[in-house]
């Protein structure tokens, strides 16, 4: 048994303790096994350093709580108390993914998901035929979508890969591009590509191609069409119309898995067009069948400066959408 000591400053420790330390109570009693001591402005957690490290997780988030609201109440600490044991729960759910190779790599690395939220998203994809993935650049929604992909066609889950992003412009005017159709629609597809270099070797690429085993293509392509023995990923998602989104997802046929990954902060539309990514979640939330995962900074798997960036925007843009309120 080993002790931790958590010194309480700029703290009423009236508001934070709670009346008669209620507030620490509640917390030794979610920990039977350690002893939780108050004294003074000081806390002592004796016990297991497995456990220390979650108690002290837990005070430290309910300090943060406190010097950002001024105050802390029971409910709050049930709350908290709560969310770490789902979270618990949960990580022991994901335990059996951690170590899923999803297959491996033309140079021999094994490819498979490095963080909780794509544990989850090959979870959900093993559970359910449609998922929605959804987070910002740089957390591997769109390569563990692919490695998915690539995995069922190699276990012969299914015959072939249909991949399809709308032809959405991110800012910039590409202009006219020389080439037949394949040559236009390219650039747009690069990130596609790109992992399925890492995944498929070149020759055995392109005869996947070449007999459309794989196929990829503008979403455009996707109309009339009905997909089946198929693994479908439609890649940024949130460039979709709502009518284009309906028309991709009444594409499914029998032994069909789809998923749609996009990022609704980086949505290329016209300023009054709704994206169809946004218009599915509020109308598919909670029908049975289909999953959802949304990844966050924590994933990002990219540079270790993207998870900054991404931080320093999303706060950038928030103080800009107070500041026009």
């Amino acid at each position: 048994m080993i002790e931790k000591v958590i010194i309480l400053e700029n703290v009423s420790l009236v508001d934070f303790l709670g009346v008669g330390n209620a507030n620490i109570k509640e917390v030794a009693a979610a920990f039977p096994a350690s002893r939780i001591i108050s004294r003074g402005n000081e806390i002592r957690i004796q016990g297991r350093p497995p456990e220390i490290i979650k108690i002290n997780a837990i005070i430290q988030a309910l300090l943060e709580h406190y010097h950002r609201y001024g105050h802390l109440s029971v409910d709050k600490v049930q709350t908290l108390l709560r969310e770490d044991h789902s979270h618990e729960r949960q990580i022991e759910e994901l335990e059996d993914f951690r170590d899923e190779i999803l297959l491996y790599g033309v140079q021999g690395a094994p490819i498979k998901p490095r963080t909780l939220n794509q544990m989850q998203l090959v979870k959900a994809s093993f559970e359910n035929d449609l998922v929605f993935a959804l987070g910002p650049a740089g957390t591997g929604k769109t390569y563990i979508s692919v490695a998915l992909a690539v995995r069922a066609l190699k276990n012969k889950l299914v015959k072939k890969i249909i991949i399809t992003r709308p032809a959405v412009e991110a800012g910039e005017h590409l202009g006219f591009l020389p080439g037949d159709l394949k040559d236009k629609v390219d650039p747009y597809l690069r990130p596609i590509y790109d992992a399925l270099d890492d995944m498929i070797p070149a020759e055995k690429f392109k005869f996947y191609e070449e007999n459309r085993v794989i196929e990829i293509a503008p979403l455009a392509y996707m109309r009339g069409r009905t997909l089946n023995d198929a693994f479908v990923l439609l890649d940024e998602a949130q460039n979709t119309t709502p009518m284009q989104m309906k028309m991709f997802l009444t594409r499914m046929g029998p032994n069909s898995k789809v998923i749609v990954t996009g990022d609704q902060s980086q949505i290329d539309l016209p300023p009054k067009q709704r994206s169809g990514l946004v218009e599915a979640m509020e109308v598919l939330r909670g029908v049975k069948g289909i999953g959802f995962v949304e990844l966050n900074t924590q994933d990002v798997v990219r540079h270790k400066l993207v998870q900054s960036i991404i931080k320093a925007y999303e706060k950038y843009e928030g103080k800009e959408g107070n500041n026009s309120a």
